[in-house]
């Protein structure tokens, strides 16, 4: 049996802690904060008291998850741990001051591992004596229904630690996509276009909110429209991925955040947690109207395929892109995006159905509209254009 150590007991530190614990291991969850600790036990208990009302688990399982964790406030109690996975605010700071205290408790062959969604995992294995032993490993929110875990090795993480954690991982019952350390990993950077294209087109003038949403949901098969998305995310939360991410790419006008996005930020329309964001929410935080919806009742047929096709344009080409320059397989790639935020299809597949030659047409066509860098076409989709390859 392992014993796993959590450093944060927020959503997505008490999200782990359930995992591990589900699968059996014994689990420390650590915070300085006792009240936030109190607080997780009292959600872990919600939570499997409704899987036990939908008949998930039954109340002897339940018992055996809440037996496996406990509750401790001093950093010293994780001593006895094989992993340790910190959940902590995204300040590299903090994370690497938490490190070095922690590596000091820990046994050598401990895995010190990160769940950041951004920060450079070769950054905080430089806080350890032994970066060898630091990995990066990525959960999604809610961590116990979503399937997918992004492993990031840094440059000094040694073989060993990345196959036993991606073993760990996949014991766990998650599928696992590894990632190189670059900003954004697999899912946070292939998904900006998503967001991005969608505020640059209306940024244009050429939708309103509700219209782009509806083409992507309808034509596309997303299950929530990027403006409902970033809605549910928060748009501080959002804005503040795609600012580090552009950042941190040394500006690439790929990944250029949006003024529109960055004021409703300013001006506090955070999306569902505050009541106004692209849309109107009640106090349980459920949609109120869309309003263009209400008014027109109908959608454009032209306009909405032309939003869909740009988008998933931009979409296809970030994902070739990463695959282009060895973030990761083609595999994994399309595997995060279907199981980390549900994406209908995985890109590199949906690329081989439309044709990489209707992918190249649509970036060139943009590329020639606006002669912008932001729509240059991944030299891999050119090469498999030239060739007539497939991704699969």
């Amino acid at each position: 049996m392992m014993n796993i150590g959590i450093i944060g007991s927020g959503t997505m530190g008490s999200g782990i802690a359930q995992v591990a614990a589900t699968s059996g291991c014994k689990v420390k969850l650590y915070d300085t904060n006792q009240a936030a600790l109190d607080k997780s036990k009292v959600a872990l208990e919600k939570v499997l008291s409704r899987l036990i009302e939908k008949g998930r688990i039954d109340s002897d399982e339940k018992v055996r998850i809440q037996s496996n964790i406990s509750y401790v406030n001093n950093l010293k109690d994780l001593a006895d741990s094989n992993l340790t996975v910190e959940a902590i605010i995204e300040n590299l700071d903090i994370k690497k001051k938490v490190f070095a205290e922690l590596e000091s408790y820990v046994s050598d062959d401990c895995i010190i591992a990160s769940n950041t969604s951004s920060l450079s995992i070769a950054s905080i294995a430089a806080s350890l004596q032994k970066p060898e032993r630091c990995i990066g490993i990525h959960f999604f929110n809610p961590a116990p229904l979503m399937k997918l875990v992004e492993v990031i090795p840094a440059i000094q993480t040694s073989k060993e630690v990345l196959d036993k954690s991606t073993q760990i991982i996949s014991d766990w019952k998650k599928v696992v996509a590894v990632a190189k350390d670059t900003p954004g990993f697999i899912v946070n950077r292939v998904a900006r276009p998503f967001y991005g294209e969608s505020l640059r087109i209306y940024e244009e003038g050429l939708a309103d909110f509700a219209t782009i949403d509806w083409s992507l949901k309808t034509l596309g098969g997303f299950r929530m429209g990027p403006f409902e998305l970033m809605d549910f995310i928060g748009n501080d939360v959002n804005y503040t991925v795609t600012e580090t991410v552009f950042t941190a790419f040394y500006f690439d006008p790929r990944y250029k955040p949006a003024f529109t996005q960055k004021r409703f930020s300013e001006a506090g329309y955070l999306g569902r947690k505050s009541g106004k964001g692209y849309y109107n929410y009640d106090e349980n935080g459920k949609l109120i109207a869309r309003h263009s919806e209400l008014v027109s009742g109908s959608h454009n047929s032209e306009l909405s395929n032309q939003i869909f096709d740009r988008v998933l344009a931009m979409l296809i080409n970030e994902a070739a892109d990463a695959l282009f320059l060895n973030i990761a397989s083609a595999e994994d790639i399309d595997n995060a995006m279907t199981k980390g935020v549900n994406y209908p299809k995985g890109l590199l597949a949906w690329a081989d159905e439309k044709g990489v030659d209707w992918c190249v047409s649509k970036l060139d066509e943009l590329y020639n509209e606006y002669h912008e860098d932001r729509y240059r076409c991944s030299p891999l989709l050119r090469k498999m254009n030239r060739e007539n390859l497939k991704f699969y």
